[in-house]
């Protein structure tokens, strides 16, 4: 699809990985001056510097400071923030086990990015919005946000808190013009997902079958098609969705797919 982003900018955080590049190339194409966020900071900056008119920028979003920061640096730059992809999380490799052994180190770790990391992001990138009174906040969750899995027991439980976050941004934020969404993907080909299941040697790949099994279409998705839902959500069309969470999961939760 296509859609009208000229003079919008657009902050996307964990920009290095392969569903941000992803996000952030769909929303440049379609003319949105586009910030790329993320804690590898040379990778961002390559990426920045091959895009017209984008920035590339160092932000961990764990970091009150230095979100607060980014954000001022943004204004500063453009005058404005009108799009933001609450994009970065992580998950545990090493960790997947039940909660009476599953390590607080690794639950506070998992946490701060991919829960508090979006409240710090959104409540820094707000302000600029409601100078505005416009904006779009779209967030990444996962179907693991709405039905829950053996052994992530940090990860479901974050996911699941960014959805009501994002419910609760809707109805603080709405009247004020600011939208905000939340995509749900389901399992999508990307480093993490390789590393696990998808690579030849991945962790899990003996198991890659039976976890499509729930999967109606039958096949991970590709980031891009995560960044088609993002697009959607930033164009101006999209103007009366607000506070809705969108699964883009190939049918994985629409219900059961093999006979029990």
């Amino acid at each position: 699809m296509n859609a009208s982003l000229q003079n919008k900018v657009a902050l996307v955080t964990g920009a290095a990985g392969a569903i941000g590049q992803a996000i952030c190339a769909s929303l440049a194409k379609n003319g949105a001056k586009v910030v790329f966020a993320d804690i590898h900071a040379e990778t961002v900056a390559a990426l920045a510097a091959a895009t017209p008119g984008a920035m590339g920028v160092r932000m961990d979003v764990a970091n009150e400071k230095e979100v607060e920061s980014v954000i001022q640096e943004i204004v500063a730059r453009y005058g404005r923030l009108d799009i933001l992809v609450n994009n970065a999380g992580i998950n545990t490799m090493a960790h997947r086990v039940n909660i009476d052994t599953f390590p607080t180190s690794e639950w506070d770790r998992i946490l701060q990015v991919d829960l508090t990391g979006v409240f710090l992001v959104s409540k820094f990138a707000s302000r600029p919005m409601l100078e505005h009174r416009s904006g779009r906040i779209i967030n990444i969750a996962s179907v693991m946000g709405l039905v829950p899995a053996r052994l992530q027991c940090a990860y479901t439980a974050a996911k699941a808190g960014v959805v009501n976050l994002t419910r609760t941004l809707a109805i603080e934020l709405g009247s004020q013009g600011i939208l905000s969404n939340c995509i749900a993907p389901g399992s999508i080909l990307s480093a993490g997902t390789k590393q696990l299941f998808y690579g030849e040697n991945g962790k899990f790949n003996d198991r890659v079958q039976a976890m499509l099994s729930h999967v109606p279409l039958g096949r991970p998705g590709d980031p891009e098609e995560i960044a088609h839902a993002v697009l959607f959500l930033a164009a101006p069309e999209s103007s009366y969705i607000n506070g809705a969470v969108i699964p883009v999961d190939g049918g994985w939760l629409a219900g059961y797919t093999r006979d029990f």
